[in-house]
Protein backbone atom coordinates (compact mmCIF):
# COMPACT_ATOMS: atom_id res chain seq x y z
CA UNK A 1 0.00 0.00 0.00
CA UNK A 2 1.34 3.42 -0.93
CA UNK A 3 1.40 6.61 1.08
CA UNK A 4 1.14 9.68 -1.17
CA UNK A 5 2.38 12.82 0.54
CA UNK A 6 2.07 16.46 -0.41
CA UNK A 7 4.42 19.16 0.92
CA UNK A 8 2.81 22.62 0.83
CA UNK A 9 0.06 22.83 3.44
CA UNK A 10 1.20 19.50 4.90
CA UNK A 11 4.85 19.96 5.85
CA UNK A 12 5.10 23.66 4.97
CA UNK A 13 2.03 25.40 6.40
CA UNK A 14 0.74 28.57 4.82
CA UNK A 15 1.51 31.78 6.70
CA UNK A 16 -1.28 33.40 8.66
CA UNK A 17 -2.86 36.79 7.81
CA UNK A 18 0.08 38.73 9.27
CA UNK A 19 2.68 36.36 7.83
CA UNK A 20 3.01 34.40 11.04
CA UNK A 21 3.91 30.72 11.03
CA UNK A 22 2.71 28.13 13.57
CA UNK A 23 4.65 27.46 16.75
CA UNK A 24 7.37 24.85 16.46
CA UNK A 25 8.27 25.67 12.84
CA UNK A 26 11.72 26.97 11.91
CA UNK A 27 12.73 28.81 8.77
CA UNK A 28 15.07 27.10 6.30
CA UNK A 29 16.32 28.13 2.87
CA UNK A 30 16.37 25.85 -0.17
CA UNK A 31 17.03 26.43 -3.86
CA UNK A 32 14.54 24.52 -6.04
CA UNK A 33 15.25 23.73 -9.68
CA UNK A 34 14.97 26.85 -11.83
CA UNK A 35 15.55 29.28 -8.96
CA UNK A 36 18.71 31.35 -8.85
CA UNK A 37 18.22 32.35 -5.21
CA UNK A 38 17.18 30.31 -2.17
CA UNK A 39 13.58 30.52 -1.02
CA UNK A 40 12.44 30.49 2.60
CA UNK A 41 10.37 27.57 3.87
CA UNK A 42 9.35 26.70 7.43
CA UNK A 43 9.35 23.18 8.78
CA UNK A 44 8.69 21.32 12.00
CA UNK A 45 10.62 18.05 12.47
CA UNK A 46 7.49 16.67 14.18
CA UNK A 47 5.75 16.28 10.81
CA UNK A 48 8.67 14.17 9.57
CA UNK A 49 8.40 11.97 12.67
CA UNK A 50 4.66 11.54 12.10
CA UNK A 51 5.27 10.38 8.53
CA UNK A 52 8.07 7.99 9.53
CA UNK A 53 5.88 6.48 12.24
CA UNK A 54 2.98 6.18 9.81
CA UNK A 55 5.02 4.39 7.12
CA UNK A 56 6.60 2.03 9.65
CA UNK A 57 3.48 1.24 11.67
CA UNK A 58 1.33 0.51 8.62
CA UNK A 59 4.05 -0.82 6.28
CA UNK A 60 3.34 1.89 3.69
CA UNK A 61 5.54 2.71 0.72
CA UNK A 62 5.90 6.51 0.70
CA UNK A 63 5.87 8.54 -2.51
CA UNK A 64 5.95 12.32 -2.85
CA UNK A 65 2.83 13.68 -4.57
CA UNK A 66 3.62 17.37 -4.76
CA UNK A 67 4.28 20.20 -7.16
CA UNK A 68 7.82 20.15 -5.72
CA UNK A 69 8.23 16.98 -7.87
CA UNK A 70 11.94 16.01 -8.06
CA UNK A 71 12.82 18.79 -5.59
CA UNK A 72 10.82 17.12 -2.80
CA UNK A 73 14.00 15.61 -1.26
CA UNK A 74 15.19 19.17 -0.52
CA UNK A 75 12.35 19.36 1.97
CA UNK A 76 12.36 15.71 3.01
CA UNK A 77 16.01 15.76 4.03
CA UNK A 78 15.38 18.74 6.33
CA UNK A 79 12.60 16.73 7.96
CA UNK A 80 14.90 13.77 8.50
CA UNK A 81 13.14 11.65 5.87
CA UNK A 82 14.94 9.22 3.58
CA UNK A 83 14.89 9.78 -0.18
CA UNK A 84 11.58 8.70 -1.72
CA UNK A 85 10.32 8.42 -5.26
CA UNK A 86 8.06 11.18 -6.51
CA UNK A 87 5.14 11.24 -8.90
CA UNK A 88 6.01 13.19 -12.00
CA UNK A 89 2.93 15.40 -11.99
CA UNK A 90 2.21 17.28 -15.21
CA UNK A 91 2.87 21.00 -15.37
CA UNK A 92 -0.57 22.33 -16.21
CA UNK A 93 -1.62 25.97 -16.80
CA UNK A 94 -3.87 25.98 -13.74
CA UNK A 95 -5.66 28.94 -12.26
CA UNK A 96 -7.29 26.79 -9.55
CA UNK A 97 -6.39 23.56 -7.75
CA UNK A 98 -9.79 22.16 -8.71
CA UNK A 99 -10.31 22.77 -12.45
CA UNK A 100 -12.88 19.95 -12.64
CA UNK A 101 -14.25 20.25 -9.13
CA UNK A 102 -11.61 17.98 -7.62
CA UNK A 103 -7.90 18.14 -6.84
CA UNK A 104 -5.94 18.42 -10.09
CA UNK A 105 -3.46 15.71 -9.05
CA UNK A 106 -6.19 13.10 -8.96
CA UNK A 107 -6.20 12.44 -12.71
CA UNK A 108 -2.55 11.38 -12.53
CA UNK A 109 -3.12 9.35 -9.35
CA UNK A 110 -6.01 7.51 -10.97
CA UNK A 111 -3.79 6.54 -13.91
CA UNK A 112 -0.70 5.57 -11.89
CA UNK A 113 -2.49 3.74 -9.04
CA UNK A 114 -5.46 2.33 -10.95
CA UNK A 115 -6.44 -0.45 -8.56
CA UNK A 116 -3.95 0.00 -5.74
CA UNK A 117 -4.92 0.90 -2.18
CA UNK A 118 -3.73 4.31 -1.01
CA UNK A 119 -3.30 6.60 1.92
CA UNK A 120 -3.08 10.13 0.50
CA UNK A 121 -2.17 13.21 2.54
CA UNK A 122 -2.99 16.57 0.97
CA UNK A 123 -4.48 19.81 2.27
CA UNK A 124 -6.56 20.53 -0.84
CA UNK A 125 -9.20 17.80 -1.24
CA UNK A 126 -12.80 18.67 -2.15
CA UNK A 127 -16.02 16.77 -1.39
CA UNK A 128 -15.67 15.25 -4.88
CA UNK A 129 -12.33 13.74 -3.83
CA UNK A 130 -13.92 12.30 -0.70
CA UNK A 131 -16.65 10.72 -2.85
CA UNK A 132 -14.00 9.29 -5.20
CA UNK A 133 -12.13 7.77 -2.26
CA UNK A 134 -15.34 6.30 -0.87
CA UNK A 135 -16.26 4.82 -4.25
CA UNK A 136 -12.81 3.22 -4.64
CA UNK A 137 -13.00 1.80 -1.15
CA UNK A 138 -16.47 0.41 -1.78
CA UNK A 139 -15.05 -1.66 -4.64
CA UNK A 140 -12.37 -3.15 -2.38
CA UNK A 141 -9.58 -0.65 -3.10
CA UNK A 142 -9.04 0.97 0.29
CA UNK A 143 -8.47 4.71 -0.20
CA UNK A 144 -7.90 6.93 2.83
CA UNK A 145 -7.60 10.70 2.44
CA UNK A 146 -5.98 12.75 5.19
CA UNK A 147 -6.51 16.51 4.97
CA UNK A 148 -4.53 18.72 7.35
CA UNK A 149 -5.37 22.34 8.05
CA UNK A 150 -2.98 24.14 5.64
CA UNK A 151 -2.29 26.85 8.22
CA UNK A 152 -1.15 24.30 10.81
CA UNK A 153 0.41 21.51 8.76
CA UNK A 154 0.13 17.81 9.55
CA UNK A 155 -0.64 16.94 13.16
CA UNK A 156 -1.18 13.72 15.11
CA UNK A 157 -4.86 14.69 15.38
CA UNK A 158 -5.16 14.58 11.57
CA UNK A 159 -3.99 10.97 11.57
CA UNK A 160 -6.16 9.95 14.50
CA UNK A 161 -9.28 11.33 12.79
CA UNK A 162 -8.99 9.02 9.77
CA UNK A 163 -9.71 5.38 8.99
CA UNK A 164 -6.08 4.25 9.32
CA UNK A 165 -7.04 1.50 11.73
CA UNK A 166 -8.98 -0.09 8.85
CA UNK A 167 -5.70 -0.96 7.12
CA UNK A 168 -4.98 -4.10 9.14
CA UNK A 169 -8.51 -5.45 8.63
CA UNK A 170 -8.42 -4.62 4.94
CA UNK A 171 -5.12 -6.49 4.51
CA UNK A 172 -6.40 -9.47 6.45
CA UNK A 173 -9.48 -9.72 4.24
CA UNK A 174 -7.51 -9.04 1.05
CA UNK A 175 -5.22 -11.98 1.87
CA UNK A 176 -8.29 -14.12 2.32
CA UNK A 177 -9.52 -13.04 -1.12
CA UNK A 178 -12.52 -11.16 0.22
CA UNK A 179 -13.70 -7.80 -1.05
CA UNK A 180 -13.50 -5.33 1.79
CA UNK A 181 -15.94 -2.48 1.82
CA UNK A 182 -14.96 0.41 4.05
CA UNK A 183 -17.24 0.89 7.02
CA UNK A 184 -18.75 -2.60 6.95
CA UNK A 185 -18.69 -4.62 10.12
CA UNK A 186 -15.88 -7.10 9.61
CA UNK A 187 -15.23 -10.20 11.62
CA UNK A 188 -12.22 -10.01 13.87
CA UNK A 189 -8.88 -11.28 12.74
CA UNK A 190 -5.25 -10.88 13.60
CA UNK A 191 -4.20 -7.27 13.25
CA UNK A 192 -1.02 -6.63 11.30
CA UNK A 193 -0.33 -3.35 13.04
CA UNK A 194 -1.15 -1.45 16.17
CA UNK A 195 -3.59 1.46 15.93
CA UNK A 196 -1.96 4.86 15.62
CA UNK A 197 -1.96 6.58 19.00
Amino acid sequence: MHLLCDIDGVHIPFPGPAGEIPNGFRTHHVTPTGYSEPVAIWLNPATGHLILDLTTRYALTPVWCTSWRADAPLVGSLLGLPTWDHIDLPRLPLTTSHPNGYLWKRDTITQVFTDQPLVWIDDDFTPADQTWAGDRTATGVLTILIQPNPYLGLTAADLEATGLNEIAEWRSHARAGKCVRYGEAMPGGPADVEPLT
